[in-house]
């Protein structure tokens, strides 16, 4: 289990346990995280679970393939950080993850 701290555009903060094997994403949809849409239900068919990821956890998590790519590119304002919350799997190395969310969701 990893606690994971959730940031909404307004600078509300939310740290919830997140469960090992969940995704970044579900975290947020089970803990009722507001900012975090999940139109697609996690399949990578949208970028409503765009966040930006905290630069000093950027290489800890596993890598974006080309699909989340393209997907971002539907994102609003997305940056060299940014991620769906959907392909970013929950472990215990993620203890302490920070995420920001945008100002809204595409």
């Amino acid at each position: 289990m990893a606690k994971i701290t959730y940031i909404e555009h307004n600078g509300t903060n939310h740290t919830v346990d997140v469960q090992n094997g969940l995704t970044v994403m579900e975290g947020a949809v089970q803990n009722n995280i507001p900012g975090i849409d999940a139109d697609c239900g996690g399949s990578m068919a949208c970028a409503t679970c765009h966040v930006y990821v905290k630069e000093d956890w950027f290489d800890k998590i596993n890598k974006k393939n080309e699909g989340e790519d393209d997907m971002l590119d539907q994102a609003f304002e997305p940056k060299k950080n940014s991620r769906l919350s959907c392909q970013i799997i929950v472990s215990d190395d993620l203890d302490g993850l920070v995420v920001d969310m945008p100002e809204k969701q595409t």
